[in-house]
């Protein structure tokens, strides 16, 4: 499949984007659409585990722990000593699977990933539930496609699935990020997406039946963009109107926006997330693992991370089109 952004949307749109430094913030979504009435993670004022044992501090080839204040660098080295290993079957922490160079590709990655979080300034218990939320295998998901429009191979390493809101302003800032994510990484980026909306938002349910209807004559993503850069003109007439630029059949399209099947594939996929519980809208899964948009690493690093390669922190610079970045007017604050 030819990467989406391409033709009439412009394939500048992406590639003019920079990266997310911060190993902690993914952007201008990082706030996220949020259900005031869904529960707040819960915190515990227990002790975290790496305080209860006192280590010495600790080198490890291959990670760059000289930026880091004498603080910095003791707790870091308390962590990557309490923390498990993120394969199952090699049940030592971090520090000594690197040291003793285990069978575990992943842990000097989750070394360097519990460095960046250090040099961010989190805790050690925002560590400590950040690095569960990233690397226990308790935590990943197994989702299907389920008829949800799919972009990308089916046999990529890297599985995106995002549960977005068309009304949701996050939402449309993260429509560049992933294109450029998978513009970078072609053949091996696949994204399901998932609709999910809000109940405050009132128009994100036709929004969302106008391109699944769009989906079933082969312009999903096609009608994706355009409600998300349209995003403040999603009233019935609004979406008509986009139908007809994508030269759809039309009395075909009306029937399918209250088609059983569209209505059944947006009750499937708020199900499942609310059986997921996520929590707001943009809610991203990279090979079943929640990307966390305030206590983790970004989007690019993570899909580099899963694919075993150095994440691209800015990216190529494209003149070839002067399309104006979706979502570049969306608010930083959270929604309310």
């Amino acid at each position: 499949m030819k990467p989406f952004g391409v033709g009439v949307f412009g394939s500048g749109l992406a590639l003019r984007l920079a990266f997310v430094a911060s190993a902690f913030v993914v952007g201008a979504f990082a706030a996220g659409c949020r259900d005031s009435k869904a529960g707040a993670s819960s915190s515990s004022s227990a002790p975290s585990a790496s305080a209860a044992v006192e280590v010495k501090d600790v080198v490890l080839a291959g990670v760059d722990t000289s930026p880091m204040t004498p603080r910095e660098r003791h707790i870091w080295s308390s962590l990557v000593s309490s923390v498990l290993a993120p394969c199952p079957d090699v049940p030592v922490p971090v520090a000594q699977c690197v040291q003793e160079k285990r069978t575990c590709a992943a842990c000097l990655q989750a070394a360097k990933w519990v460095a960046r979080a250090v040099r961010a300034g989190a805790s050690e218990s925002q560590i400590e539930r950040a690095y569960r939320d990233r690397y226990d295998p308790s935590t990943v998901h197994a989702f299907t496609v389920d008829g949800s429009p799919t972009r990308g191979p089916d046999d990529a390493p890297v599985t995106l699935v995002e549960f977005a809101d068309f009304e949701c302003p996050h939402c449309a800032a993260a429509v560049p990020l992933i294109d450029a994510v998978m513009q970078v990484h072609p053949g091996k980026v696949r994204l399901i997406y998932k609709t999910f909306t809000l109940p405050f938002h009132t128009r994100g349910e036709p929004a969302a039946r106008a391109a699944l209807a769009a989906g079933l004559q082969g312009k999903f993503w096609e009608m994706e963009h355009l409600l998300f850069e349209r995003q403040q003109h999603l009233e019935d007439a609004d979406l008509e109107r986009y139908a007809q630029m994508l030269r759809l059949d039309m009395p075909r399209w009306r029937v399918d926006v209250s088609s059983a099947t569209v209505s059944d594939a947006i009750a499937k996929a708020h199900k499942l997330g609310e059986d997921i519980n996520i929590k707001g809208t943009p809610s991203i899964f990279i090979n079943g693992r929640e990307l966390d948009v305030e206590n983790d690493e970004g989007l690019e690093e993570r899909v580099a991370g899963e694919l075993g390669v150095a994440p691209i922190t800015a990216m190529p610079d494209d003149r070839s089109s002067e399309a104006t970045p979706l979502g570049s007017n969306a608010p930083s604050a959270h929604h309310p």
